[in-house]
């Protein structure tokens, strides 16, 4: 899951259960206030029907006093007001227990205003002689007003004080449950701030880790490792990547630099048996030359193939040569040898003619037949044969380099194939070990299988290279 859509599933969770909280307070006290309010609201119409009725009495008698507008016109006002709190009276909700004595009490308004027309009619009408008894009726519809106004007070007071009680318990529920949802809330904040924090920080301190180590040389303390898929899984699998990269870069330079090194020592080996060679290079032409004055040809020839090969030694052994060139140099050779073993040993070459131009490290041939020569077939008095074939086979080219000398047992074999190995060689030859030979092909082409031996005691030896063409 990504930090983005963690924080879009959590945070709006989070924001729920605070709105939730906040919801249920204010709906305990919106059910508080609103029966607070019903009740309140009926007690004030009753004491104000009181007060009203009061003051249509003391107006009412005042103007039987008087007989003025003034207090006609104040009478009238109250009588308006009471009849509009009547009105109210007979729209507020009743409930059943209380449904006959509302009634009662709306009867008895009606009564009193009533007797209070019917004496302000007599006032007006100029009659005099009943209204006294009238306003004594009105004086006790009055005192009967006032006890069911209070009457009813206490009704609503017992009425609503268990519906009150109710609502006291049921806000404070209201209240442990918001309570109780504000501490989880707080709980899955802390939570939740906690595992995405860690979620963040510790692959991030960990990856910090891993590349100081890379930074000091340390590459063996991947891969970097984490069971989410967020954008710091993803950062880790990048960074996994680079340093794969960074591994198979390093395995490569250090591959050249090994490379150099060989070359160098090759080199340095090499310019180890250089004596002066242009002066060697001279002589053996003077003595070339003197020889074939003096009718010595074969000598001549084979003082030229020696001043070839050993100009040919000397080239730097980081070059690459083709084909034909090692072809060259391997026939100069094989002349001296000849002149050595003479009938005892034939050279057989067979190479095709679009192998000839294929660039190959310097060195690469004529070390291996001078091992043919040297641990194949020195010991033996005739018939021995060494060979060079070179094909082409779709996009590869095989140098096979056979003989049929003596041989060889498996653990010679595995010790010329095993290129790291760092014992030398003893071998009595002038020129580059087969181990070395291997190890420059390999570093050249960049491939590890490129050698293959077969050999069995007695039965002689094939080597046999597989190199890309170019």
């Amino acid at each position: 899951m990504k930090i983005r859509t963690k924080l879009f599933i959590f945070i709006p969770i989070i924001v729920l259960l605070l709105n939730l909280v906040s919801f249920f307070i204010f709906e305990s006290g919106k059910k508080v206030q609103e029966s607070y309010n019903l009740m309140i609201d009926k007690i004030y119409i009753y004491k104000q029907i009181s007060n009203e009725t009061d003051k249509n009495l003391r107006f009412l008698s005042s103007y039987i006093i008087y007989q003025d507008s003034k207090n006609y016109k104040l009478l009238i006002n109250h009588k308006e007001k009471l009849k509009h709190l009547k009105n109210q009276v007979m729209k507020q909700s009743v409930k059943k227990n209380n449904e006959l004595n509302i009634e009662n009490y709306y009867y008895t308004l009606n009564s009193f205003l009533e007797e209070e027309d019917s004496i302000t009619n007599s006032l007006i009408q100029k009659n005099y002689s009943n209204y006294v008894e009238q306003y004594k009726e009105v004086e006790k519809i009055a005192s009967f007003i006032k006890e069911d106004s209070q009457n009813l007070v206490d009704i609503e007071l017992n009425t609503y004080y268990p519906i009150y009680n109710n609502v006291v318990k049921y806000t404070n529920s209201m209240n442990k449950l918001g309570v109780m949802l504000f501490i989880i809330t707080t709980i899955m904040s802390i939570v939740f701030a906690i595992w995405l924090s860690r979620s963040i920080i510790l692959p991030i301190n960990k990856l910090i880790y891993m590349a100081k180590q890379i930074g000091k040389g340390n590459f063996e303390v991947g891969p970097f490792t984490t069971s989410t898929k967020d954008e710091v899984g993803i950062l880790g699998e990048i960074f996994n990547e680079m340093m794969h990269n960074l591994k198979i870069l390093m395995s490569k330079n250090l591959e050249i630099v090994e490379k150099d090194r060989l070359v160098k020592e090759l080199e340095l080996k090499a310019l180890q048996s250089q004596i002066n060679p242009h002066f060697l290079f001279n002589t053996l032409n003077v003595i070339s030359k003197l020889a074939y004055i003096e009718g010595a040809e074969q000598t001549s020839d084979l003082t030229i193939s020696t001043s070839n090969l050993l100009r040919y030694n000397l080239r730097k052994l980081d070059e690459a040569v083709t084909i034909s060139d090692e072809i060259l140099n391997a026939k100069e050779y094989f002349s001296i040898q000849k002149a050595r073993f003479r009938d005892r040993v034939s050279f057989e070459i067979n190479v095709d003619d679009e192998c000839l131009e294929q660039l190959i490290p310097c060195l690469s041939i004529q070390p291996l037949l001078e091992n043919a020569f040297i641990h194949g077939i020195e010991h033996m008095e005739k018939g021995a044969v060494i060979g060079l074939e070179i094909k082409k086979i779709t996009d590869v080219i095989i140098i096979t380099v056979y003989d049929n000398g003596k041989g060889m047992t498996e653990e010679v074999k595995y010790s010329l194939l095993n290129t790291t190995n760092t014992l030398h060689e003893k071998r009595k030859s002038t020129g580059l070990g087969t181990i070395n030979v291997f190890k420059r092909l390999e570093l050249y082409y960049g491939k590890e299988d490129i050698v293959k031996i077969e050999s069995k005691l007695n039965e002689g030896t094939k080597i046999i290279l597989t190199i890309p063409c170019s």
